[in-house]
């Protein structure tokens, strides 16, 4: 058994844009409530895909937030804030020609799927402090845990990706919420770029990731119970 808090808190209300860091954060049976809400979607290679940092790294530039607590069902407009600070709804009419004049891409649409548009839908993702700091600690250089994008990131007594050998457990929180471990999340190049800009390439990251750790870093996971988590809660991880 590991011991710990919840360290930080963040939803992502538009795929690939920036995100929100949350004091407390409603926890779904489709996951954190409002997370990956909306996302920019393309034909490309004969299929509807979406539109994310790997084919369009400038879309970090942007960031995404509510104006208030989302139902998990049914979340408002999301809030975003373009490069030059002006802020839009994703029901903006004008909101598609100004993020492709941005980004210098045409042909994509926005969607609005609720817990349905995560890399494993229903899902969210959680990472430890002790695993990043080992591998800032490994690539000699600071690593920011935004360029993982968890949802949830947990200070815990237990070495460093130990989260690695936890599918099957379970995460209780002190507030009665419970998560079920999946698997470990394997990682793309978008941990490489600047999580602020995503000008910065950084490939040596994931070099040093595929060599140590089999592309590895943070563990998926479901809702077992719904409830709300907050910054500073206690946590418990069990086998």
């Amino acid at each position: 058994m590991a011991r710990g808090t919840v360290r930080e808190l963040w939803r992502f209300p538009v795929k690939s844009l920036r995100g929100e860091p949350l004091e407390e954060a409603r926890l779904a049976e489709d996951g954190l409530a409002g997370d990956r809400a909306y996302a920019f979607h393309e034909e490309r290679k004969g299929a509807i895909r979406p539109l994310t940092v790997r084919e369009v790294p400038r879309m970090l530039r942007w960031a995404a937030a509510y104006a208030d607590e989302p139902d998990p069902a049914d979340p408002p407009p999301a809030v975003l804030t373009d490069p030059e600070g002006r802020r839009w709804t994703t029901a903006d009419d004008g909101l598609r020609e100004r993020l492709a004049a941005d980004i210098g891409r045409e042909g994509f649409e926005l969607r609005r799927a609720p817990g349905e548009q995560h890399d494993l839908p229903g899902s969210l993702l959680i990472t430890a402090e002790a695993s990043r700091t080992a591998a800032e600690a490994s690539v000699g250089r600071p690593l920011d845990i935004r360029r993982f994008r968890p949802n949830l990131h947990l200070e815990l007594d237990a070495p460093a990706y130990a989260e690695e050998r936890w599918e099957g457990a379970e995460v209780r929180f002190e507030g009665g919420v419970v998560l079920a471990l999946l698997h470990p999340c394997e990682r793309c190049v978008i941990p490489t770029r600047h999580p602020d800009d995503g000008a910065e390439r950084w490939p040596e990251l994931l070099k040093w990731l595929a060599a140590d750790h089999s592309t590895l870093f943070g563990i998926n996971a479901r809702v077992v119970t719904p409830g709300v988590v907050r910054r500073g809660e206690a946590v418990t991880a069990e086998a």
